[in-house]
């Protein structure tokens, strides 16, 4: 047993979702997301390299002292998964480690609609999950191709850094490889997925301008490409995307992406109303001929008013899903106002007397 791993044991036994390590400081853990100090003493510098460092390769620890920060993945038998980024602060060593739930949730129980898991049904197209850090990305996509594993015969490809969520086939065939260890980059490792036979990529992040016309390019030839971005909104999740080439490429780009782009799922995770979890709160754009248009044409500024009017197919705007939370109980006011997308209006939806619960 690794002597990080006694530590990972009070994330679990907290039903915490995250585990933060500064020097100088007594271990934190986010429980329903927020901070919450452990009854540990405070660690050194060289108590935390001495926790981390034991579960690196020699590779590993010489990439760390050239960059000054490390992904990676780290299993307890029979516990479960951790997510861990080692990164360098001005009082040294620390380390953001987040628990992988050994179940993987179904997307209904992740809060989303049908509507969503169709995404994941399409033969081709880019699906794009996005949101802030800490927004349920990974999990989300994750839902997304066991949906596909499940229920259909195919080829999938998932590029991750790290790998986080371990699926073992089902009716489809998983070929799962992690960045640094199985591929240089997400960009090669995109562009040796399409000698591989797969119906389906699985980008776990879009971060640069090859990566995203690698991706927008096999979306449009009959793969099926998810990936994620962080972006707030589905309409800034376009425009990233456009802005991300120089302008001479731009129009050329918005109609590959009007052809290609199959829908876009932009979330955040909400404390629950009686404080214990956090449920989904999501804005969801489809592609249709209104909204292939408007990216086409370089209008996404429309794109909210055309969700809104796309309601009769599945789509929605993150005010209307936040309004429906505070509706439904799920989640009181005030939470919901830290997310909308238009306090403003938002404020005008919501009955003074629920604004003022504590």
């Amino acid at each position: 047993m690794a002597k990080i791993d006694q530590l990972l044991e009070i994330v679990k036994a907290a039903n915490a979702s995250d585990l933060h390590l500064v020097a100088g400081s007594v271990p934190m853990i986010r429980v329903h997301g927020e901070l919450e100090k452990t009854r540990h003493r405070r660690l050194s510098d060289e108590d935390i390299k001495h926790l981390i460092f034991e579960l690196l390769s020699d590779e590993q620890i010489r990439l760390f002292e050239k960059t000054g920060d490390l992904d990676l993945a780290h299993g307890i038998p029979g516990q479960g998964r951790f997510r861990l980024n080692i990164y360098r602060t001005q009082g040294g060593l620390a380390a953001s480690i987040r628990l992988i739930p050994q179940e993987l949730p179904g997307l209904e129980q992740l809060g989303f609609s049908d509507t969503v898991a169709s995404l994941a049904e399409n033969k081709s197209g880019l699906v794009l999950i996005t949101g802030p850090t800490n927004s349920g990305k990974t999990t989300t996509l994750a839902a997304m191709i066991d949906h596909v594993n499940t229920n259909f015969n195919r080829h999938i490809i998932t590029l991750e850094d790290p790998i986080e969520y371990v699926h073992s086939n089902k009716n489809s065939l998983i070929s799962q490889r992690q960045i640094g260890l199985h591929s240089t980059s997400f960009a090669s490792g995109l562009r040796a997925a399409l000698r591989e036979d797969p119906d389906v990529v699985l980008v776990g992040e879009m971060r640069d301008t090859e990566t995203i016309s690698l991706a927008v390019t096999a979306a449009e030839i009959g793969l099926l490409v998810m990936g994620t971005l962080h972006t707030a909104s589905a309409a800034a999740t376009v425009d990233r995307i456009i802005d991300v080439f120089p302008p001479e490429q731009q129009q050329q780009i918005r109609i590959m992406l009007a052809d290609s782009l199959v829908g876009v799922v932009s979330q955040q995770l909400l404390r629950r109303a009686e404080g214990r979890g956090r449920t989904v709160a999501y804005e969801l754009l489809l592609r249709t001929t209104s909204v292939a248009g408007l990216i086409r044409d370089g209008k996404t500024h429309q794109i909210p008013t055309a969700i809104q009017t796309g309601s009769k197919h599945g789509m929605r705007l993150m005010d209307t899903h936040l309004k429906a939370l505070v509706d439904s109980g799920q989640v009181k006011a005030r939470e919901a106002m830290r997310f909308a997308s238009n306090p403003t209006a938002f404020l005008e939806m919501i009955p003074q007397e629920e604004l003022q619960e504590a």
